[in-house]
């Protein structure tokens, strides 16, 4: 599970962050996830080592256009490219009725190749390695945030202790890597936990966006790897984070903090904290650590590996 940062920008691109947009990349099947379409996405695309032709599902936050814009082109320029995977896109009510409209107002053909599911808090898909459920944000539209969780892997199958048994190589192998209990020719009873290590839990990235504090962020980010949250506002312009009902980096820790996650990757950055304004955004990194240490700056491009819960998390960049 990787993580790269398409745009890291709240409302307006900037020279150095364009607007909302993140891809999950899934190497061992070969599919993109993306997550928010603002508009220069597919230009960030192309800037990435990323391939277009292997996005599968696009997930969207809410109708505002810095995470939307995007879509319609991206969509268009897949299909032109001649990609003959269909690709599911899941958002707020109004999202298939806006592509469509988008769709006949430039004559554009997608055919089959789109689908559109509305979604609602709750599981809204679900396949044999992952469950992506979505929960209600506080914005001021309709917003949603989402959970991607991977399913538990059962632990390594130690083939060399099957063979001491006198276990014959076979169907049975796959049974027992499922932890089953089978029945040997001669009677005995081999149980297959006893031939498998520790079970791998499944890895959990949470992505929150558009929101204020609010116990729907802290339950999709639940004891997550990895926290996506916006943080538009440094703690200083509170005022503006409450009328415009968006996070200050402070909000942002306390989610991460009452959530007991592992990581915080902080997003969604208000342009008035570019270099050379009296406040910046390392002003932001330094409020949200004093409350949860474990804290980072998203910036485009940014490329982050999930690791493994066996392993320890570090920051990787490409």
């Amino acid at each position: 599970m990787e993580i790269t940062f398409l745009g890291t920008s709240s409302g307006v691109p900037t020279r150095s962050r364009n607007v909302s947009s993140i891809a999950l990349r899934l190497p061992q099947r070969a599919e993109i996830w993306l997550f928010d379409c603002g508009e220069g996405t597919q230009h960030q695309l192309l800037r990435s080592d990323l391939k277009s032709s292997q996005i599968r599902r696009i997930f969207i936050t809410h109708m505002h256009g810095d995470h939307i814009f995007g879509l319609m082109g991206l969509l268009a320029s897949i299909g032109l490219a001649g990609s003959a995977q269909d690709i599911d896109i899941y958002g707020p009510p109004g999202l298939g009725d806006y592509l469509r409209a988008c769709a006949k107002y430039s004559y554009t053909n997608l055919a089959n190749r789109v689908r559109v599911h509305p979604i609602s808090p709750g599981i809204i898909y679900e396949d044999e390695e992952f469950t992506v459920s979505c929960q209600l944000l506080k914005h001021r539209i309709p917003a949603h945030g989402y959970r991607i969780a991977e399913k538990d892997r059962p632990g390594r199958f130690d083939v060399e202790k099957a063979n001491a048994l006198g276990i014959p190589p076979g169907p049975i192998y796959g049974k027992l890597k499922k932890g089953e209990t089978v029945t040997l020719p001669d009677g005995s009873k081999i149980r297959g936990q006893s031939l498998c290590g520790e079970t791998e839990i499944g890895r959990k990235i949470a992505y929150c966006t558009d929101t204020i504090f609010c116990e729907g962020s802290i339950e999709l980010a639940q004891n997550a790897d990895v926290l996506i949250h916006e943080a538009t506002f440094a703690h200083q312009d509170a005022g503006l984070a409450f009328e415009s009902v968006h996070s200050t980096s402070t909000m942002a820790a306390q989610v991460a903090l009452a959530a007991q996650v592992k990581l915080l990757l902080m997003t969604h950055f208000s342009p008035r904290y570019l270099p050379g304004n009296s406040l910046d955004i390392s002003n932001l990194l330094e409020e949200a650590r004093a409350i949860f240490p474990n804290t980072k700056l998203a910036y485009d491009f940014l490329t982050y590996e999930v690791p493994r819960n066996r392993q320890e998390i570090a920051l990787g960049v490409k």
